[in-house]
């Protein structure tokens, strides 16, 4: 590459500058006089900006099936995750289910797309009689053919013609296949059930007798698809072909699912809810970011000098361009996204740090500064890569497998690391070479590393190792004990456990935060019980809800709010509600949590090609986990939503930390001298990222902090157990993972390196 000239380096400097300052203006007031694509318009979740929310009851039972009430809830969450990764499903009574929707105001539009749950056919061309059950009415707007029934569903069903609905259906989801021209296209994938395989071959085997019938599929009172049968399909699976792009195969299949569920569903209200956070919470954090941002910044300045400049001002960028890019892939964001994005500013800012370290060290050896930013940079190049790609992985895994809110963390995440690469690799180093072109040069505006004495961190690993099962032993037997005493072993919020929901019509309007500095101490006092808020748009509802009360708490809530409020008692009601994160959610998040961490493990073992790499790395993550685990049982912090991104966040900053340790091991053990030993390497890799590993820490902890001393009480809930897990993130890549490297190299040698 060639040397930047004087001239070039002004313009470079210039130019990011202006960068800076466009993505910033955009990011605060858009790209026009409605404010389009500003950071007010990026959508958020139900915590920090509301929705819709719409209630369904089964329709004909008072008291269904627990099991087909569950796996109701469960395919309805994965219908309405079209519309928001944050949306949430859960019951209400014995026979109501509740869908909220964040970022949404039009409740007429989401019912009408939405449709009637449960009430999915599939209908023979023709009856016994040889009479058309639906024909051909003509096209729409998009030459796309419309049909029409020629007969009630009620006669339909009673004559035969109806032999399968959508509970037959196990699978409907959208893909691609080859055609006869080996070209992709776009299909929907049916798999049916065991019982729907025969009724399905059944079907098939008379259209196709019939000289390629056609087999619709009615829905909500339409005919959505009439697809054409080619062939007898005998073994449960089909594909649905002529769909013009994937959102439309999409569309249809997301309609066949919900189609497909056991109980059919009633629409009996809809109302549009506000922020369970608030606008104090928005603003808090808001506020909280910038600070933080501003002491990451300094503190970067202080300690790498004319690096740290370079570093504050791409961190600037990086973040500027987050904003940008969240809007611009309309994306929701909410406080588990919120989890995700610091994680990837502390990864920013380790990159940077990793960076920063090699330019020292190589000054250190008496090379020039223009060689030393050049080495630095290749030299960081691995663990940077390396540890971003893992986290990615991970990122990756859990959009395509986990559930709803974990796919949101997931995407802030990916985003995050995507743009912090970037902005590391490409403009932190624009920005260096820029600098030094104009003529800082003098090594000491770089800082020249010092030649540290390895620390024997190994030979205190016994040490070390009986702290941390000390830790997490205390943790169980905490959470034994908290059991033992008719306590939940954590402190399970109503996401978890599900509770009680009162709403109250107040005689005038109230805001958020005035029914929580009003009501919720009331509530509390009377109850014992933490409260979450909710306020309905254009009324003077609140929706109050509070961990499940018994008929004598009701009874005695009910007194002190009509006597503190003056209110009517007959505006006041009550129903149990579900957990919002179900069983098959768990075991969604535990699966696709499971799938990362194998994936990260096959991916440091291509790398590392030595697989005790990572088994330590993932022992160092269970660790931490297990510790913050220990801190929640402890403290009886709440565990609610964001319970799941704090722990995905810790293992996403975890493996990172490891990774950085052993790249270095790598490095240092194909340079090993003949008088050293695996322990010397180990406690000299050790010790030389050292630096590293407290300053990462350091930054990202300032981050968070400043979130737990301006944010409201769930944000401080939130930021906490973080907190925790970052100093043991620290702790645990500094004293617990070369340590465990080099117990399983003597434990099992496998091939000497």
């Amino acid at each position: 590459m060639k040397d930047m000239k004087k001239s070039q380096a002004w313009i470079v400097l210039l130019c990011l500058l202006l960068v800076l300052a466009g993505i910033t203006y955009v990011d605060l007031f858009g790209v026009d006089a409605n404010g389009s694509g500003s950071a007010a318009e990026i959508k958020k979740g139900l915590d920090l900006a509301g929705g819709v929310s719409i209630t369904y009851q089964v329709v004909g039972e008072e008291n269904p099936d627990s099991t087909d009430l569950k796996d109701t809830i469960y395919k309805l969450q994965q219908r309405v995750v079209g519309y928001s990764t944050e949306a949430i499903v859960y019951q209400e009574g014995s026979n109501r289910i509740s869908i909220e929707i964040p970022g949404v105001q039009d409740a007429n539009k989401i019912l009408t797309e939405l449709g009637r749950p449960g009430s999915l056919y599939f209908i023979r061309a023709k009856d016994d009689e040889g009479n058309q059950n639906y024909h051909l009415a003509g096209y729409d707007a998009d030459s796309e053919p419309v049909y029409e029934l020629d007969k009630d569903i009620d006669t339909l069903l009673a004559d035969g013609s109806i032999t399968l609905s959508g509970t037959d259906v196990s699978e409907a989801k959208a893909g691609y296949q080859q055609d006869n021209m080996q070209n992709n296209e776009v299909v929907v994938s049916l798999v049916m059930t065991d019982a729907g395989t025969q009724k399905f071959a059944d079907l098939t085997q008379e259209a196709y007798n019939n000289g390629n019938a056609s087999i619709a599929i009615y829905y909500d009172g339409k005919i959505i698809s009439a697809p054409n049968v080619h062939a007898v399909i005998t073994n449960g699976h089909a594909v649905i072909t002529g769909q013009k792009s994937f959102d439309e195969a999409e569309k249809l299949a997301s309609t066949i699912r919900i189609g497909g569920l056991k109980l059919e569903l009633e629409e009996i209200h809809s109302k549009v809810v506000g922020a369970q956070l608030g606008t104090e919470a928005i603003e808090t954090s808001l506020k909280a970011g910038a600070i933080g941002l501003i002491i990451v910044a300094v503190f970067m300045i202080v300690v790498y000098f004319v690096s740290g400049f370079a570093s504050a001002i791409a961190l600037c960028i990086y973040v500027a361009l987050v904003v940008l890019l969240i809007r611009g892939f309309d994306m929701t964001l909410t406080l588990s996204g919120v989890a995700g994005i610091i994680l990837s500013i502390g990864m920013a800012v380790d990159a940077n740090v990793i960076i920063f370290a090699r330019i020292r060290e190589e000054l250190a050896t008496g090379k020039t500064t223009k060689s030393s930013i050049k080495i630095g940079f290749d030299k960081a190049l691995s663990a940077i890569v390396d540890g971003n790609v893992t986290t990615l992985i991970a990122a990756a895994v859990l959009m395509f497998l986990a559930p709803g809110s974990i796919k949101g963390f997931a995407q802030a995440l990916a985003l995050g690391i995507v743009v912090s690469m970037f902005t590391a690799l490409v403009i932190t180093r624009l920005l260096m070479n820029a600098l030094y072109a104009i003529g800082i040069r003098d090594a000491k505006w770089y800082g020249i590393g010092k030649d540290r004495k390895s620390i024997n961190f190994l030979g205190k690993k016994g040490i070390f190792f009986g702290v941390s099962i000390a830790v997490i032993l205390a943790g169980f037997v905490v959470m034994g004990i908290n059991a033992y005493n008719g306590k939940d072993a954590l402190n399970y919020s109503l996401e978890f456990k599900g509770g009680t929901a009162t709403t109250v019509t107040f005689n005038e309007k109230m805001t958020l935060e005035e029914a929580d500095q009003k009501v919720s101490p009331v509530i509390t006092e009377v109850t014992g019980s933490a409260v979450q808020v909710q306020t309905v748009q254009d009324s003077n509802e609140v929706i109050f809800k509070t961990n499940t009360l018994s008929l004598d708490q009701r009874a005695a809530l009910e007194d002190r709010l009509v006597n503190d409020f003056n209110l009517d008692r007959s505006l006041i009601t009550t129903e149990t509600i579900s957990s919002t994160i179900s069983n098959e959610m768990k075991r969604d998040t535990i699966i696709a949590v499971v799938v990362a961490i194998v994936c990260m493990l096959i991916y440091i073992r291509i790398r590392f090609s030595d697989i005790r790499f990572g088994v330590s790395s993932i022992a160092a993550l269970m660790h931490d986990v297990l510790v913050v685990l220990a801190f929640y049982a402890a403290a009886r912090v709440s565990v609610g939503n964001t319970f799941i991104a704090c722990m995905l966040t810790i293992v996403g900053y975890s493996i990172n930390a490891s990774i950085v340790i052993f790249d270095r091991v790598r490095e240092n053990m194909n340079e090993k001298g003949k008088n050293e030993t695996v322990e010397d390497v180990v406690n000299k890799s050790i010790t030389q990222t050292l630096s590293r590993s407290i300053f990462t820490s350091l930054t990202t902890f300032v981050m968070v902090a400043c979130l737990y001393v301006l944010g409201v009480t769930s944000i401080r809930d939130f930021a906490l157990p973080l907190m925790v897990g970052i100093v043991c993130g620290a702790y645990s890549s500094v004293c617990i993972v070369g340590g465990l490297w080099f117990v399983l190299r003597k434990k099992f040698p496998g091939k000497a390196k």
